[in-house]
């Protein structure tokens, strides 16, 4: 992505006859607590200015749910914060059709005096990793895998991961691809999934914030491909009770200071080396409040069910599409690098969270476990669905919670709470997701898979 002095101009557009002239608007946007992309737009001309003074917000505008109200807040109408701009994040993407491009940056938020805000989910981020390489000497390299329905394809039966599935969406690929080059995401596939209407793409690993970054960024390029095609697209995690359920997957690997990876340990039965184990165990560990945050919306729990493809349960897997980490495969003919190609994948999420605040919690979850020195987690070879009770407690493996209300619940009770979300972040969270429950409450499946679609 482009760095430093961000270089816009004035355009002018053929519409019929006329030309139609245009001082380009550039958004800088920040992800908030119901992982939608907000911000405010400035001029072209004041780029510059902006990127050393940034725009105002306001505290509360953070508590704006997914639906754009605001059923409850901490803060009310008082606080002023600042969203500045970052550079190295500028988005410019024209897709050539004569529509207005794409232009915006991602943004911090910061208090007037320029301490940063603890409710800043990228600042969040940001304070997890660098405890985790202040206190390890490692640094997180992850990768975002993005599932979502396109609802402007003709449906025929039978055409999960068909060839024609993706010959029926025409240009919408294409563009896809093409938006996220351009905005410097690094796209590596794109594929039709399972379900009817349902695609993935995936896009190549990169330094952890790097990586949020782009997921971010990803999806506002799928939605604006999309716009321009007149398709829509949701990344809803439930669009349909009866269907497949759209995930967000996150890929994790560690690297030492010097870049070389440290998580594979082939003296080891699972592969994972001793301290990456011990990052897995401790989001396994947390994971039942974790999912409050990982899957946030009341259709995440349609989802997370058993043998739904998804997870349902709190266990490590060998290659287990069902687990909530996985350990991924990685090549196995003689003299293959297995270690560079070593992760393990997080399934328990979806995208009505911000990536920000998901991978963050997870880093710092996965920290405890480093501290905590806990052990490797066993993988687990058989269906947890089928196991007994006391076969599951042998296991260490939980069932995760049935509804958010449930994983709220856990959240608000999990020990020393703050640490995972600190300062005024635990409140204003759990005070926001509750908010939302309100406005689903009492609704038939069908219907909260529909509010959900419309709005992600």
């Amino acid at each position: 992505m482009p760095g430093g002095r961000v270089e816009w101009r004035a355009r002018g557009v053929m519409i019929g006859e006329a030309v139609v002239h245009r001082l380009p608007l550039i958004m800088v946007v920040t992800s908030d607590l119901a992982g939608q992309v907000r911000g405010k737009g400035f001029p072209v001309t004041e780029c510059d200015e902006r990127l050393g003074k940034g725009v105002g917000y306001t505290f509360t505008n953070h508590m704006i749910n997914c639906w754009g109200q605001i059923p409850t807040t901490p803060w009310g109408p008082l606080g002023d914060l600042v969203l500045m701009p970052d550079a190295t994040t500028a988005v410019e993407v024209d897709f050539g059709d004569g529509s207005v491009a794409e232009h915006f940056m991602l943004g911090d938020l910061f208090h007037m005096d320029g301490a940063p805000w603890d409710c800043c989910l990228r600042h969040y981020l940001r304070c997890a990793l660098h405890e985790l390489e202040s206190e390890t000497g490692l640094q997180l390299v992850a990768a975002f895998e993005h599932e979502f329905h396109d609802g402007g394809l003709v449906e025929r039966g039978a055409d999960s991961y068909s060839l024609d599935k993706v010959r029926r969406a025409g240009d919408f690929p294409g563009a896809v691809l093409h938006a996220l080059e351009a905005a410097g995401a690094e796209p590596e596939t794109f594929l039709p999934e399972f379900g009817r209407s349902q695609f993935e793409f995936t896009v190549r690993p990169a330094p952890a914030m790097v990586a949020a970054d782009r997921a971010i960024i990803a999806r506002e390029m799928v939605r604006a491909a999309a716009r321009r095609l007149d398709r829509d697209v949701s990344f809803s995690p439930q669009v349909d009770p009866a269907g497949p359920g759209n995930g967000v997957h996150i890929h994790m690997s560690f690297r030492d200071r010097d870049g070389r990876p440290v998580s594979h340990d082939a003296s080891q039965p699972s592969g994972l080396a001793a301290r990456m184990g011990s990052f897995v165990a401790g989001i396994l560990k947390r994971l039942p409040a974790l999912v409050a945050v990982t899957a946030p919306s009341a259709a995440s729990y349609q989802r997370l069910k058993p043998h739904s493809w998804s997870s349902a349960y709190n266990n490590l897997g060998w290659r287990d599409r069902e687990a909530a980490i996985r350990i991924c495969p990685g090549p196995e003919t003689p003299g293959a690098d297995v270690a560079s190609a070593f992760n393990v994948e997080f399934r328990a999420g979806d995208a009505a969270a911000s990536p920000w605040l998901q991978l963050g919690i997870l880093v710092r979850a996965g920290l405890e476990g480093i501290r905590e020195g806990l052990p490797t987690p066993e993988p687990v070879s058989s269906d947890p669905d089928a196991m007994s009770d006391d076969e599951r407690r042998r296991h260490g493996v939980e069932r995760l919670p049935t509804s958010l209300d449930e994983a709220l619940d856990r959240l608000e009770r999990a020990p020393d709470a703050g640490t995972l979300l600190p300062g005024e972040l635990l409140e204003a969270y759990i005070m926001h997701k509750r908010g939302e429950l309100q406005t689903v409450a009492g609704l038939a499946p069908e219907e909260v898979c529909r509010r959900y679609r419309d709005v992600y």
